[in-house]
């Protein structure tokens, strides 16, 4: 049940909408819903924090994807065309890498380990 106030969607950049659901379908397994030529939906898991550390904040919102087997899904990611920027690193809350998808956003793939 969607409730007032609570995050509902979350909207990225596309580019190349054909390479971005392949690479996203391919490293996570994701399925779209075309919406037109230039629009797909995904409908995926959202929860959300805020960073307040100026060292380690980044200038636009950061989609943060979870993973059992961090080092299976950077595997992944990588065979799927995606870049990692910041290769796995330990954070007070598990571990985490960040990547950038082939339309250039970079998101995280975090474990609980």
């Amino acid at each position: 049940m969607r409730e007032d106030g609570k995050i509902d969607y979350v909207e990225m950049p596309g580019g190349d909408i054909v390479s971005t659901k392949a690479f996203y379908n391919k490293a996570f397994g994701w399925s779209f819903t075309d919406y037109g030529p230039s629009y797909a939906a995904y409908s995926e898991g959202l929860d959300g924090g805020f960073d307040a550390d100026a060292a380690s904040q980044l200038t636009k919102p950061l989609v943060v994807l979870f993973a059992h087997d961090l080092e299976a899904m950077e595997a992944k990611v990588i065979a799927a065309g995606g870049v990692i920027v910041k290769p796995i690193f330990s954070f007070p809350g598990g571990r985490r890498f960040h990547f950038r998808d082939p339309s250039g956003n970079e998101l995280a793939v975090f474990t609980e380990n």
